[in-house]
């Protein structure tokens, strides 16, 4: 079939929209129509050129949700007309961290960037002109259709409205991990977020929901610490320094038990900012993508081992999305989550690039594509 899809052809490029042939779906997989996609910043980072793809053009979203049209053979627990939301890491449900539930970690994300099928890099399902179109993540929520493997897929209730749960693909899971999982969040806690756009956001509503006590947002952006505050934030602040200062203030001196960076475009300098606001003991969690090339955090050795603090990764914020994409749409369902204040615009799919550049000017937290 052929479907609407908006591609990048170059890195750095912009997004364009063209019509690609898909591919139906093979053994283990779906065709899904898309109903909304958020406009995460990991896509832009393919704009900018932060981060590398082995195979273009590639069709960016990874974030979205749509409706199963079409079920190929040897899938069971999926069929025509079911719901469902995309996890951009897919859970095999085997592996070694699968099994140990580290779902975001499963080894078939191996292949996630070459947008090919997830074990074998050579079996594509979109094509411009006889040539193959990497999917993003194995997805690609940019496009009105798209083939997915199954693994990929999370069936969630038909009557919560999809363009709010196509938010639990990526941003709010992987927010509110950094803050649960990944920050190891308790009651009584000071936590700083660093950052609040579609990921800081959901890591400022995880530590909230956890019990942090004193819970500093910091963005240099008016309306998001606004947004910060309704979402559980007791303080905002514009910079690390005045954030730095706030949570010594509440700990005699000490600082913070962990610092969430979730910033748009991670370097070694925001690290260090973090790193020095956390107490002895303290986890500075990195969240937020950089540039693939740069290396280096430029932290005090002595102070890392001396005091024993922790510098931890978080990818899709250490969660399972077969069991926490149902648990957040059960905390969205019961109140506990704000989902629907978090898309501050929506676009079509012709407006992908507008929407990255109303990001980079500050204007959203989650900005949204619909299909009709």
């Amino acid at each position: 079939m052929k479907t609407r899809a908006s591609i990048i052809r170059t890195s750095p490029g912009k997004f364009e929209t063209a019509e690609v042939d898909l591919d139906g779906p093979r053994a283990g997989e779906v065709t899904v129509k898309l109903a909304a996609s958020g406009l995460c910043h990991s896509d832009d980072h393919l704009q900018t050129a932060d981060m590398k793809v082995p195979v273009m053009p590639i069709c960016g979203g990874h974030e979205g949700a749509g409706v199963v049209v079409e079920v190929g053979p040897e899938v069971h627990h999926l069929k025509e007309g079911d719901h469902v939301v995309f996890a951009f890491i897919p859970g095999c449900g085997r592996c070694r961290f699968c099994a140990r539930g580290m779902a975001n970690l499963c080894d078939l994300g191996y292949n996630m960037l070459w947008g090919s099928r997830l074990d074998d890099r050579r079996s594509f399902r979109m094509s411009l002109d006889g040539e193959p179109v990497s999917q993003m993540a194995g997805i690609s929520t940019f496009s009105e259709y798209s083939t997915v493997d199954v693994r990929s897929c999370v069936k969630i209730p038909d009557d919560i409205p999809l363009t709010t749960a196509c938010l639990t693909g990526c941003g709010v899971g992987t927010g509110w991990g950094s803050a649960v999982n990944s920050a190891e969040v308790r009651p009584g806690h000071t936590v700083i977020v660093m950052g609040v756009g579609g990921i800081g956001i959901n890591a400022v509503q995880g530590a909230a929901h956890a019990g942090a006590q004193n819970l500093i947002a910091v963005d240099p952006v008016a309306f998001k610490r606004e947004v910060a505050r309704s979402a559980g934030a007791t303080h905002v602040a514009e910079s690390m320094a005045e954030a730095t200062e706030l949570a010594r203030a509440m700990t005699n001196g000490q600082g913070a038990d962990s610092a969430i960076v979730t910033v748009g475009r991670t370097t070694g300098a925001h690290l260090a900012e973090a790193f020095a606001a956390i107490r002895k003991g303290g986890t500075l969690v990195a969240t937020g993508i950089g540039d693939s090339r740069e290396v280096g955090v430029p932290v005090p050795i002595a102070e890392l081992i001396m005091y024993q603090k922790r510098i931890q990764g978080s990818l899709y914020g250490a969660c399972s999305p077969s069991v926490d994409i149902p648990l957040q749409l059960e905390l969205y369902r019961s109140g506990k989550l704000m989902l629907d204040e978090l898309i501050t615009a929506t676009y079509t799919l012709d407006e992908v690039t507008k929407g990255y550049e109303d990001m980079h000017a500050g204007k959203n937290i989650r900005g949204v594509v619909v299909f009709d």
